[in-house]
This record gives structure tokens, sequence and C-alpha cells, in this order.
């Protein structure tokens, strides 16, 4: 046996293995002089190969009781780490053929169990499983029980809305971004609502009461709660994913079984229900001509589909930001009835992703290139080698700590960092003399050395402004590339940063700008009014091919 399979209050003599690593969320360690060398980068691999066979699995489990409620069925890498057990497996069984012995801790109950059974693994004693169920579906249970009132109140508050509700136009449908406004700006369509006065404004119920309020000032924008039924909000709390017995066997049992329980945790696929009822009950009022809204292909989004489909309402996915080779939902392999749920025309922001979404699977003439409402083009140059480096801190706050730790040791050698946390999901932490907090943009800082991410959309943005760019990998989970098959970027880990960062200011040498019209495009308003106002684009030309050539 070439794997030793423990937890950690479990764990071997030093001399009984060779390497070992932990896997996301083990407490133990083993001895620091053996622990496994470049884990991150064997893991994304590992990630990377097990890309089509979470499709293939996601589309067995579609059609189960609640399915499209969970993140795991529709291969959703930022919401889901069912990927991320899946290439812990991969890479599991790749050390069993090993002839060292290599030593892996393992706390997660479901996890372990499916560790065990593979070939060339010796497992010992089994984490507690029972407690560990109770206590997600106890939380889950709690979680839901403080949702629901939220709901019903926020459905009371917000009915007021309803008769200002504009019935038969086009409506963008947003998330309640902080940064969208009622003076005509929002945040994934930009200053559409100013270009085009007779858009409407839905907002998604993931917007508060209070922002839903503010938005709703400017006469045009009401907010989805107003449609929700206070009573039907009470039976959110048995909302959930249930896999049949035959989804919780096979080889991938145990992990459908621990992203059922995982997901259940939470009120996630409580209030994914609410959106539904929601969006089918203002579908059916307002009976807009047409719909446009930031697409991603979720499951709230897939229903949202079919049902404007049978109401005769046409569907405008705006395809509004990155999608990289990790965000699999974006593809419609896993989609129970195929292009079925798609939207009737996605929009893209420029040829880099049309392409992906081709490659895909989504005929060409389902998509068009609207341009990009989020991502302008630089101006002037950003970069100097003595300026500080930007850090774009990940919305996976476990990783966000992981790039805190180690901006933290490369400050220690006086390398500067400006650090910017994610709006939405802000992170603490403490700022030093070298470490200092900023809320501006990458585009707005005075100058920089260097960028470093690790999700997120701020790695493109270095590249279009020709800095130095820094992927930025975790050690125990992944950090979902979003960049274009034909952009190549340096990546590091947390012992690399230092000396990578030292060796680029040793050796300053500004970077060509990532050319923005091979990922982006210029606002087409004109095509934009025509499919707003119920027009269908011409056919669309064959797609010129990307660059292949590797940008560094």
């Amino acid at each position: 046996m070439s794997v030793l399979l423990r937890h950690s209050g479990d764990l071997p003599p030093v001399e009984a293995y060779g390497v070992w690593y932990a896997v996301t969320g083990a407490a133990g360690k083993g001895a620091d002089d053996k622990k496994l060398e470049d884990l991150a980068r064997m893991l994304e691999a590992a990630f990377d190969a097990i890309c089509p066979e979470w499709w293939a699995v996601a589309r067995t489990l579609a059609d189960g009781d609640g399915a499209e409620l969970a993140y795991a069925t529709t291969c959703a890498g930022y919401g889901s780490d069912f990927g991320l057990m899946m290439a812990w497996g991969r890479l599991t069984k790749q050390m069993a053929r090993e002839t060292e012995p290599c030593l892996v801790i393992c706390d997660d109950p479901w996890l372990f169990r499916h560790l065990a059974v593979l070939s060339g693994v010796q497992a010992g004693k089994e984490p507690g499983l029972l407690a560990a169920t109770l206590k997600y579906r106890l939380r889950g249970f709690l979680a839901r029980s403080h949702l629901v009132p939220r709901l019903a109140w926020a459905s009371l508050a917000t009915r007021r809305q309803r008769p200002r509700a504009a019935k038969g136009g086009p409506v963008i449908l947003v998330y309640g971004h902080p940064r969208s406004n009622a003076q005509g700006h929002d945040d994934y369509f930009g200053p559409m609502m100013s270009e085009i006065p007779a858009l409407a404004r839905a907002l998604h119920t993931d917007c508060g009461t209070t922002q839903a309020a503010a938005l709703s000032a400017d006469g045009r924008t009401v907010s989805l709660h107003a449609w929700g039924n206070p009573l039907q909000a009470v039976r959110l709390l048995l909302k959930r994913w249930r896999p049949t017995i035959t989804h919780l066997s096979g080889s991938f049992g145990w992990l459908v079984r621990r992203a059922a329980e995982k997901e259940g945790g939470g009120a996630a696929h409580a209030m994914n229900a609410w959106q539904r009822q929601c969006q089918h009950a203002w579908l059916t009022h307002t009976r807009p001509a047409v719909v446009a809204w930031p697409w991603e292909n979720h499951g709230w989004e897939r229903d949202f589909c079919r049902r404007a489909r049978r109401l005769g309402i046409t569907t405008l996915g705006y395809q509004h930001t990155v999608i990289g080779p990790h965000q699999l939902n974006f593809s419609p392999t896993a989609n129970k009835d195929g292009l079925d749920s798609l939207p009737d025309i996605i929009v893209c922001d420029g040829p880099a992703y049309r392409d992906q979404l081709l490659d895909w699977g989504v005929p060409a003439e389902r998509l068009v290139i609207g341009g990009s409402l989020r991502i302008g083009r630089f101006e002037g140059g950003l970069y100097d080698p003595k300026a500080p480096c930007f850090v774009a801190l990940s919305a996976d706050h476990a990783i966000a700590r992981q790039q805190v730790g180690a901006i933290k040791a490369a400050a220690a050698k006086g390398i500067e960092f400006l650090v910017k946390d994610h709006p939405m999901y802000p992170l603490d932490f403490e700022e030093t003399e070298n470490i200092r907090r900023t809320t501006e943009t990458l585009e707005a800082q005075p100058a920089l050395s260097s960028v470093l991410y690790s999700t997120g959309t701020l790695g493109l943005e270095g590249l279009l402004a020709g800095l130095p760019t820094f992927r930025f990998l975790p050690e125990d989970r992944i950090a979902v590339d979003i960049l274009p098959g034909f952009v190549a970027v340096e990546t590091v880990t947390a012992p690399e940063l230092t000396d990578a960062l030292a060796e680029a200011g040793k050796n300053p040498s500004k970077p060509d700008p990532l050319p923005w019209e091979d990922v982006l495009s210029p606002v087409d308003w004109d095509l934009w009014r025509k499919l707003l106002a119920g027009g269908k684009p011409a056919a669309a030309p064959e797609p010129a091919p990307s660059p292949k050539e590797n940008i560094a």
C-alpha cells in the first residue's frame, strides 16, 4: 500500500511515510521536511483532469428532487467544492501508484470514505459520520428558520412596488450590486438605463429591502421580492436537494452524499427556491417583452429560460464577466435539457469568451457580441517597478486569508502592497507600513509594480494594463482560472511569492499589454437597442480565429 489514509487524531509515526499532504479542512500535519512539494499545482492539475467527469456526474444528478437548487449539480465551482473533492480523489489515486509511502490526512468523513476504497489506499479509523451529518442538518434547519421570516417580511415591505412595474417592455434583471444606483447606472449593465430610457430594472432576490428601496427611487426599478407569497415562504423550511438512492451509490456516491449534506447545511437551496417562486409570479404578472440579465447558467437561470419561453418572452443572457477553463457552469453539457434551458440569445462581451462558449457546445446562431460593459480599455501607463504590488483578494475567504498570509511574509522583506478586498465579500485584515488597504480600482491607482490575484477579474485587468501579473495558487483548494485559453500567466504559491516579486523588481521590464480587442469588444449600442426592442440579430458570421500564441 502506497497511501496511508488517516484523520488528524490517528496519525502514524513519522518513519511510516516518505511524504504527506492534508486535504481541505484537515487539522493535522505531518513532519515539516516531508510535506509534498508543489501540492498546489498537483491539485490544480488533478482538477483540470476531472472537469469532463464532473460534467458527466452532474448530468446524471440533474433530474433529482431539488437538483437545480444545488450547485454541485450545475458544476458551479464558486458555489460547490464537489469538483475539488473529485480532484483530491484523483490525486490520491496518483499517489497510490508511487512506491514511496504517502500519508494523506483527511478529517472529512465523506471524503475519507471515498478515498478509503481506492486501490492502493490503506485506511485507518474513519472519522465519525453521524455527528457531522446531524450538525449540517441542524445548521441548515436553523439557517432556513432564520431566512423564512426575512423573506416573508421582504415580500410585504416591497409589495407597494408592484403597481409601478413596467409591463410588456424591455427589462434588465440584475443582482443588488453595491455600486449600482438610482441615477441610471447599474454595475452589470453600465449606463444602459440612461442609453435606453424605456428600459426597466428588476432586482434579484439577493438584493435586500433597504438597497431595493434606494434603487427603486428611479421609478423604473422593482424588487422581485414584491411577487413573493409570505405564506409560501414557510414551505422553504423543508427545501433542499434530495438525491435518490441511485445517485448515492456508485464511485462518487460518498461525494454526492457530502454535497447534499453540506449544501443543505445552509439556506442557499431555500433562497434559490424563493427566487424561482418570485420570478415565476413576476413573469406571469408583467409579461415583459424581453429580459436581459448577467447570465452564468445557474439553476435559477435555466428555470427562468424555460418559463419565459413558455410565456413567449425573449431572453437575453449577457455574458458579462470572465469564464475561463474552470467555470464549468457556463457549459450546457450538464443541463438536463441541453440547449433548451439556455437564453434565446447570449450576448458576449468579446471574442475570447464567445469562442470558449462555441468550444463548449453553444451554437453560433445563439451567440452575438454586444461588447464589454464592465471592463474598459486602459489608457496610459500604470507600470512603475518602485510602486506597490496591487493585491486583489479573492471572494473566497479561505483563499483570501492565504493571500494575506503570503503578502505578510513578503512585506516583512520590504515589499509594499496595496490590498483591495472583494466589494461583496470583504475581509478584515491588519494594515501595516507595507500593507495598506485601498478601495480604489486598479485603473484608479497612480502607479503599480505588479498585480497579485487568485480568483476574479483583476488578473485579466492587470494583463490588459500591461502589468506583471501573478496568479496565486492556494494550497488546499482551487483558484478558479478565468483567463482565456490563449493567455498564460505566471503562477505562484505562498512560499514562492516573495522571491517572484523580488525577482520582478530586480529585472524591471514592462510587459506588453494583452491586446484588449483579442479578449473584449466595444459596446455595440445599436445591437443592444435592437435586441431589447425585441429584434433578432442577423445570422452570426463565422467567428474569427482567436490568437493561438501564449501571451505571458
